[in-house]
């Protein structure tokens, strides 16, 4: 099952997107229908809702004032949380039970105007944030909903900063433009992402990749990508992981690297990293069959310490290798030490980026990213392994430990510290 978490400022337009999402075979948990129901006439929502509001928010046939309370909580914040404190438990229970009939293999999306107000980013295997302008959604509310222009600017500061939603997004849906172009985009969206995503979920298939290396400037929006991603890996099995971290090229600044994240997550044994392969499934990182070691490095002398397992991102708009390797093993150390090294030492990271591009260039035909991994083998065997080392011991760089406290710290980049 494939969960798509919906969100988007008021007048962004998410009802918009929620109702074609549905249209193409979504199943929709929309939480402001839920929460309407729920403080319906004779519901234990609606009577805590008086009890702590009195029974004036009541209009005429005893049902909900809506008009009357939001005048009350969009003008009193402690109010408005007191208020989200007795419905948003009631429509989480409800939401529940709708996602739980769903078939396995469906697009799930829930509609929640406050999920990211609520902390539910690392609930979803994306969330889609609709957004437009503050200027066009003030616009919007004046025009189709007779809103006064401070009444809707006053709707907008209850709610998360832009700047806020859109850091939480795995795909942001513009809509300053026409109800025909969004509806293309989510058509977009719909057949090329999630689809195949569910598809990939549902059979335990990583996403596939096809072509050679290909090299990109860095992005500093993929240290921002990789910790939407390392939450998701913590909420997903919380009592069994030790630490995850972003390695890697793409952790890197100014390094250039192919568009891969590369996540470590650190468990006590390879038992573990096998026991909760299932659960890391279905939260979209599947086993990728056939690659259970690291290169062994000069040095180690038992080759099984090098032992790892591997899994990779069934979300085929987001290419992700999930390295799970035991704490203290020579692979875990290896890939926070050269990660370190090379954002500390630039003269080190220029040498890498240079052998990537040359490496790069005499693959780039090539049907996979195979030989292009081989081939810089012997970097990290040569160059890497005594080049880090040296660094580690003249820096004092020791890798993190988590035995006195049973859960390691997670980090997306930079030196971690024991």
């Amino acid at each position: 099952m494939l969960k798509i978490g919906l969100t988007g400022g008021i007048a962004s337009g998410k009802s918009m997107v929620a109702a074609r999402l549905r249209e193409l075979g979504a199943v929709l948990v929309d939480a402001d229908a839920i929460a309407r129901d729920v403080v319906e006439p004779g519901t234990p929502g609606l009577a805590a809702v008086v009890q702590a509001f009195g029974p004036e928010i009541l209009d005429a046939s005893g049902r909900l004032d809506r008009p009357r309370l939001g005048a009350v909580v969009f003008r009193d914040p402690e109010r408005r949380a007191e208020l989200n404190g007795i419905v948003h438990p009631l429509v989480r229970e409800r939401a529940a039970a709708v996602i739980a009939s769903a078939p396995a293999s469906a697009v799930v999306v829930q509609d929640i105007p406050l999920l990211v107000e609520t902390g539910q980013e690392s609930s979803f295997h994306l969330v889609v944030v609709v957004d437009a302008a503050g200027d066009v959604r003030v616009r919007r509310m004046v025009e189709y909903r007779r809103m006064t222009e401070e009444e809707a600017r006053s709707r907008m500061a209850a709610q998360a900063r832009r700047e806020v939603r859109l850091a939480a997004a795995d795909v942001v849906l513009d809509n300053s433009g026409t109800p025909e172009e969004l509806r293309r985009a989510v058509d977009r969206l719909w057949e090329g992402r999630l689809v195949p995503y569910a598809r990939n979920i549902h059979n335990a298939t990583v996403a596939a990749r096809r072509g050679g290396p290909v090299l990109v400037q860095h992005d500093p929006d993929w240290r921002r990508q990789a910790s939407l991603l390392m939450g998701r890996l913590r909420a997903a099995v919380p009592g069994d992981i030790l630490a995850v971290d972003h390695i890697g090229s793409t952790s890197v600044p100014g390094l250039d690297a192919k568009n891969v994240i590369d996540l470590q997550l650190a468990v006590k044994d390879l038992e573990t990293a096998d026991r909760i392969a299932p659960l890391l499934g279905a939260a979209g990182f599947p086993v990728w069959p056939g690659i259970l070691m690291d290169s062994p490095k000069p040095g180690v002398p038992d080759p099984a310490a090098w032992s790892k397992r591997m899994h990779g991102n069934a979300d085929p708009g987001r290419p992700v290798n999930l390295h799970v390797r035991v704490a203290g093993s020579p692979g875990w150390r290896f890939a926070l030490c050269f990660r370190d090294w090379l954002t500390s030492d630039p003269s080190a990271r220029e040498a890498y980026g240079a052998e990537k591009h040359r490496i790069a260039a005499l693959h780039a035909s090539d049907a996979s990213t195979y030989g292009y991994a081989q081939d810089k083998e012997a970097w990290f065997t040569n160059t890497a392994g005594p080049g880090m080392e040296r660094w580690a011991e003249r820096s004092g760089w020791q890798p993190p430990s988590y035995a006195s406290s049973g859960s390691g710290r997670s980090e997306s980049g930079g030196r971690l510290e024991t």
